[in-house]
């Protein structure tokens, strides 16, 4: 390969690592917890020993109530039931006019008091791993063109390690300095992981802004009319106008026995009205369906009012688009293979977040000058790459412990106070020393996080193994087992800190 073309590909690999590493450091992070994100929602409930799940006779009064203060719900909303969505029977409406989506649970008064929905730890967490903390469509678009980024990265990454490859695959070269660690680590990481990488950079670009990427050929090649031949791979039925004339639907209980009766295999975890008060109104039942095949998804569509059978949708009967979207959704999530798949996803998670960081530490190192003022550019970039990564880890550890402690109306606010916190530290320190602290931060409060269990609860997380249950040792267990290794990470921060040299992460007084 000539030089030139190995140095643009080179330039193209760091500029679009920079851009997207900040970003996909807190998507992976967050992605790696979020893999477990309904047993960390049945963990939630036991920490805070929640009553007996509500009443399924509970929906059609909860369901009544908000449409009596909100007539414009009717239009579109969701019955979550308890279970793979958290323990809450809850309804989700999204107000098109406030641009926001409010919750309504069971156990509250639903129409005088509703509450944003997602505000709660793990919905935190799990929004996170595609907003990073913006705005919602903002951040998706954001993630979007993240994602498009992070394939170049991933293709010129190959270009350039190709010619080495078998040479240094394993090579981990402890004695010829910092940058040679760091660029053996960044280099096995990336190539052992790289087909999960392109599943994610792929599928990641496909939820986000995969109906973006259909426009040219929306309007340059099926001539506006694209979408309504994919319509039946996004859709169970086709869209049916409202006939105006009101009617009673029929009560949740008996909507899921008719449904079951149709597909009895089904696990029903959410209902999704539209035009719920019209004699066209609709209830599609969505669970989880056991399949061979990679999607364990189902739905059945009936009738609102008269519960006739509008529509079923099962994995061996998916259309290739459907086959294809959902199975791109679950090879994203890891929800595949059961338990394996998932401890995997959460190791590929954390080994990822790491290869953005020591994508942005190499960087720095390359551009370090031989003597003891660096240029500004490096300092800024140190404290960004601290602040943010290293304030997404203690900000994810303060919300597992205010999800302990606090209601969901504080979970927003610790997390962002202790993010920004995090943020401001690292730049008003030196980057040699606010590394090792914020990294100490990380550890105590990820070392906590049982405490708080513990605390919440009453009872400590070995005590629960002794009566067979996995669920909170395994949560508290590898939380400890984390922050150890933020413990041993500001040591070695420590210690290289304290070697006197040009680097921007040796302390210069």
């Amino acid at each position: 390969m000539k030089v030139s073309t190995q140095k643009s590909f080179r330039n193209l690999h760091t500029w679009t690592g920079l851009l997207t590493g900040l970003l996909l450091f807190i998507a992976f992070y967050a992605g790696a917890i979020s893999v477990f994100v309904h047993e960390l929602q049945q963990w939630h409930g036991a920490v805070q020993q929640r009553s007996a799940p509500p009443s399924l006779a509970q929906a059609q009064p909860l369901i009544d109530q908000v449409l009596q203060q909100h007539p414009q719900a009717a239009h579109g909303f969701n019955l979550l039931l308890p279970g793979a969505h958290g323990p809450d029977l809850a309804v989700l409406w999204y107000d098109a006019k406030s641009g926001k989506q409010y919750k309504f649970a069971a156990d509250e008064k639903p129409a005088a008091t509703p509450q944003l929905a997602r505000q709660d730890f793990m919905n935190l967490i799990y929004d996170l791993h595609f907003t990073a903390g913006l705005p919602r469509q903002t951040g998706l678009y954001l993630f979007g063109i993240a994602c498009i980024l992070y394939g170049l990265a991933l293709l010129s990454g190959i270009v350039i390690y190709a010619p080495v490859f078998l040479k240094d695959l394993f090579a981990f070269r402890s004695d010829q300095g910092t940058k040679r660690k760091w660029l053996d680590m960044h280099n096995v990481i990336g190539v052992l992981s790289l087909p999960f990488h392109v599943i994610f950079a792929w599928s990641g670009a496909v939820l986000t802004i995969g109906f973006l990427m259909l426009a040219p050929f929306q309007f340059l090649v099926f001539d506006g009319k694209l979408l309504e031949i994919l319509e039946p791979d996004f859709d169970v039925v086709a869209h049916v106008e409202p006939s105006g004339v009101q009617a009673k639907m029929l009560p949740p209980e008996q909507l899921l026995a008719l449904a079951a009766e149709h597909m009895p295999a089904m696990q029903p975890e959410m209902l999704y009205y539209h035009d719920a008060d019209d004699t066209n109104g609709t209830v599609t039942i969505y669970g989880h369906l056991p399949s061979a095949t990679l999607t364990q998804n189902a739905a059945v569509v009936l009738n609102s009012a008269s519960g006739e059978l509008a529509g079923m949708l099962s994995p061996d009967k998916f259309r290739p688009g459907t086959t294809f979207l959902r199975g791109l959704q679950n090879l994203h999530y890891g929800d595949f293979a059961g338990y394996a798949s998932k401890w995997l996803y959460f190791v590929l998670g954390l080994a990822g977040a790491l290869l953005f960081y020591s994508g942005n530490l190499l960087w720095l190192e390359v551009r370090r000058r031989n003597s003891s003022a660096q240029p500004a550019k490096l300092r800024v970039m140190a404290s960004l790459t601290l602040g943010v990564c290293l304030g997404s880890v203690a900000g994810v550890s303060a919300l597992f412990i205010a999800g302990s402690l606090l209601t969901e109306a504080w979970h927003s606010t610790v997390y962002f106070s202790v993010f920004f916190a995090a943020l401001v530290w690292a730049f008003i320190r030196q980057p040699a020393k606010a590394g090792a602290e914020l990294l100490y931060i990380c550890a105590l409060l990820t070392m906590l996080v049982p405490v708080a269990a513990w605390y919440g609860s009453g009872a400590f997380f070995l005590t629960p193994l002794l009566q067979g249950a996995l669920l909170r040792p395994a949560v508290e267990g590898t939380a400890v087992l984390l922050a150890v290794l933020f413990c041993l990470l500001a040591r070695a921060s420590q210690r290289r800190a304290n070697r006197l040299d040009n680097s921007i992460w040796a302390k210069t007084a």
